[in-house]
C-alpha cells in the first residue's frame, strides 16, 4: 500500500509538473525578414542582430528566433521570394504565437517594383499564412527603415512612396499592428553605414522599437 501510495503521489506530480511546464512555456516570437531581420551589416552579428537583442529585451518568458534571409522579396515572383525559402516553412513549424513581418525593402528593386501591382495580394497571402496555424498568431507588420541615399538597386523614394503606403494598406484592410520603424530610424543616418544595413545601434533601435510595440497594452 505504501508503495502504491508512492506510486500515485510520483504521478500526480508529474502531471502537476507537466502542467506547471505547460502553462508556463515561453511566448514563441518568429521574426520574419530580410537581411535586415538577419543582421547583415552588424558588428558581431551573432549577439547584436536585432532578434537576439530582442529576445534579451523580452527575457525569459519569450523564445525569439530569427528566420531572416538576406536579399528575400516579399512579392511571390520577386527575384528571391521569401515564400519559397527554408526560413518560411521553418517559421511555420515554430507555430509561433507572435510573427513579426520585416520585408519589403528587396521589393523595390527595379526588377521586383515591376510587379507592384502584386504587392498587396502577395503580402495578405502571406499574412494567412501565419494566421492559419495552430497558435493563431498575432501577426505585426513593420513599416520599413528608410533607404536614405540607397544601394543595391534600393531608393528611397519607392520605399518611403511606394511600398510603405502599400504595407500601410495591407495593416488596414486586415487589422494589423504596425511597427513604425520607418519613423523610428528616420534621421538617423549614421546608423546605416551603407545607406540600407543598420549598424548594431540601429539593430538595438529595431529591437527596442519591436519590444514596445509587443508589450505595450492596448
Amino acid at each position: 500500500m505504501r508503495l502504491l501510495s508512492l506510486a500515485i503521489l510520483f504521478v500526480a506530480g508529474s502531471l502537476a509538473f507537466a502542467d506547471d511546464k505547460k502553462g508556463n512555456a515561453p511566448i514563441r516570437v518568429a521574426c520574419v525578414g530580410d537581411s535586415i531581420t538577419f543582421g547583415a551589416g552588424v558588428e558581431n552579428r551573432d549577439v547584436n542582430n536585432y532578434p537576439k537583442v530582442l529576445g534579451n529585451l523580452l527575457g525569459d518568458s519569450y523564445e525569439v528566433k530569427n528566420f531572416g534571409v538576406s536579399g528575400a522579396t516579399l512579392l511571390s515572383k520577386g527575384d528571391k521570394p521569401y515564400v519559397k525559402e527554408k526560413a518560411f516553412t521553418d517559421a511555420k513549424k515554430f507555430n509561433p504565437n507572435i510573427v513579426i513581418i520585416k520585408l519589403g525593402t528587396n521589393d523595390s528593386k527595379p526588377q521586383n517594383w515591376k510587379l507592384e501591382a502584386n504587392f498587396v495580394a502577395d503580402y495578405k497571402a502571406f499574412v494567412k499564412e501565419f494566421q492559419s496555424l495552430e497558435a493563431k498568431p498575432q501577426v505585426y507588420v513593420c513599416l520599413p527603415v528608410p533607404a536614405y541615399k540607397g544601394n543595391f538597386g534600393i531608393t528611397e523614394p519607392v520605399v518611403k512612396d511606394k511600398v510603405k503606403p502599400k504595407i500601410e494598406e495591407v495593416a488596414k484592410s486586415l487589422d494589423l499592428p504596425v511597427i513604425d520603424l520607418y519613423t523610428a530610424l528616420s534621421d538617423k543616418p549614421d546608423l546605416f553605414p551603407d545607406q540600407i544595413h543598420p549598424n548594431a545601434a540601429g539593430a538595438k533601435l529595431i529591437a527596442v522599437t519591436v519590444q514596445k510595440a509587443i508589450t505595450t497594452k492596448k
